[in-house]
């Protein structure tokens, strides 16, 4: 593949306009054009804003999966928190999983459609599938059943029928397949158009792009275990991701062209403080403290000031004594000084780094403990479940412990095994200790949740519902950094959490006889739940 000189330079001029265009559903229902404005784009164009849509997207999954996953708590100061710590969900409540999940999809579905006949486009058409499968998994694991086989066809199905969960998973694997396959036709023409400047994750680098697909195929495999009749269980020699799949499509301190978790959790461009409502909760803290497990490395990598000056809550708790959060939330580590003022803000490791740092649509420690479960069930024979649960955590470090640049920052591979030995002891760190699959599933989950923590949250929450890990008790006694379940909660299950949210009310308006109705967000289960 050729060598894009400037290709960051080229990208961010390509994005500077792109990334302040709406991202309302309603930029396919536009009525009156203006006849200046140009309403076709070449795939050149579709796919960087597509890729920037899907970082949007996939840091709203994160907020709703930290509130709801058991990160984040209620901060002081602050009132109106109501279904988000009673979980008595309505439509109203994160109604754009859905809605930009499909605004996003129409995107990826204009490649396909524009590339279908077109063998030069072959990389495009695969990385669009690659992309349209990663969204469906995330609309299923939020709602089950979901438009799909009905879905994407415009003004002629404006009332689709709903695809059931199930056929969803099993179709979007085959996809998966289909996409590496489309790529390696494209490897085989001499004429193929590289993805270029286009692709603002692996700067077109296509094997990096099958890694993704096996990647994400093998979630689907390990999610819908057992529930699921898939046509291949096999993947493609390309492997798995073991570096983080990350989309900078030239962020920068800039209106609308800021990391999207730096303007939510960190500062906006003119150094107003982003989210202030929100703190960390005494269960996620706990891990790092010494409640659960010692973990100061980790804690320092994230946390404000770790441990002095980071307070924590339990959801539900609203009494005049739970801390305010501070400016830049408590989940930017940097002390007192330059990097934590406004404008100042960043350049810095953790979780939100900084404005320009790329955003994780799947780390390298996710990938690896994916791996290990799936070794752990016989689905994949590459890597054992250990030396896969090992890398997790290892990756782990790496990530937090990286600049936006993707420099590391001191020895995270030496505080990895630092913190391996500080909990020898342990079976949710030492996985020979760990001597049933049942109690080996549980130290990969619990690992996945410290992981995942302020990163992609709402995976967690999926991996929670679906096996019950990391473990909660919300018996009689039990302490705060025992369970994440909001002290004002209203849900019916043993563990106080709700299990979905609710599809939006504007299905209820426009597709009315297709949308499930009855549904509860404490007893209506995704297809793979407990």
């Amino acid at each position: 593949m050729k060598n894009m000189k400037n290709m960051k330079n080229i990208t961010l001029i390509i994005l500077s306009g792109m990334l302040l265009v709406s991202t309302s559903c309603n930029k396919y229902l536009d009525v009156n054009k203006d006849p200046n404005t140009a309403t076709s784009a070449s795939v050149e164009l579709i796919l960087p804003q597509a890729l920037a849509y899907t970082a949007g997207a996939v840091n709203s999954l994160n907020t709703m999966g930290q509130q709801i996953g058991g990160y984040a708590s209620n901060a002081g100061g602050y009132g109106g928190f109501g279904t988000s710590i009673t979980y008595n969900y309505t439509s109203s409540e994160w109604s754009g999983v859905f809605n930009a999940s499909y605004d996003i999809l129409n995107d990826y579905q204009t490649i396909i459609n524009k590339t279908r006949n077109l063998p030069n486009y072959n990389y495009f058409h695969g990385v669009a599938q690659i992309m349209k499968a990663m969204h469906y998994q995330h609309l299923v694991d939020a709602y089950n059943d979901v438009p799909y086989l009905d879905a994407l066809k415009g003004s002629e199905v404006l009332n689709p029928s709903y695809t059931a969960g199930t056929v969803i998973y099993k179709n979007i694997a085959g996809s998966l397949d289909a996409a590496i396959a489309k790529i390696n036709t494209g490897l085989a023409n001499v004429n193929v158009v590289d993805l270029g400047v286009s692709d603002v994750m692996f700067g077109g680098d296509v094997v990096s792009w099958k890694k993704l697909a096996n990647t994400i195929k093998l979630r689907i495999l390990v999610r819908g275990r057992g529930k699921v009749t898939f046509s291949n269980s096999t993947f493609s020699s390309d492997g798995f991701l073991t570096s983080d799949a990350l989309v900078n499509p030239g962020y920068t301190r800039d209106n609308g062209r800021q990391n999207p978790k730096w303007s939510s959790w960190g500062w906006s461009y003119t150094g107003t403080s982003g989210n202030k409502a929100w703190m960390p909760t005494f269960f996620a803290h706990g891990f790092y403290t010494g409640q659960k497990l010692v973990d100061s490395s980790r804690g320092k990598a994230l946390f404000y000031n770790y441990p002095s000056v980071t307070s924590c809550n339990q959801l539900g708790n609203e009494s005049l004594g739970v801390a305010s959060s501070p400016d830049g939330s408590f989940w930017f580590p940097a002390p007192a000084g330059p990097l934590r003022v406004g404008t100042s803000a960043g350049n810095s490791i953790g979780v939100l780094k900084g404005p320009d740092a790329g955003l994780p649509l799947i780390t390298a420690s996710e990938s690896y403990f994916i791996q290990a479960e799936a070794a752990l069930y016989g689905i994949i024979s590459s890597i054992t479940a250990q030396a896969a649960f090992d890398n997790g955590i290892n990756h782990s470090f790496n990530y937090l412990y990286s600049l936006p640049n993707k420099t590391l920052v001191g020895n995270p591979s030496a505080l990895a095994a630092t913190y391996k030995v500080d909990n020898a002891s342990s079976p949710l760190v030492n996985f020979n200790l760990a001597l049933t699959t049942e109690q080996k599933l549980e130290a990969i989950i619990t690992q996945k949740w410290i992981a995942l923590n302020m990163v992609n949250c709402d995976q967690s929450w999926n991996d929670y519902r679906r096996t019950l890990y990391p473990k909660l008790n919300n018996a009689a006694g039990a302490t705060k950094y025992e369970t994440f379940a909001s002290l004002k909660s209203e849900s019916t299950r043993p563990d106080k959490l709700p299990t979905r949210i609710l599809y939006p009310s504007s299905e209820g308006t426009y597709n009315p006889t297709n949308v499930p109705k009855g549904l509860s967000p404490f007893t209506s289960l995704i297809f793979w739940a407990k």
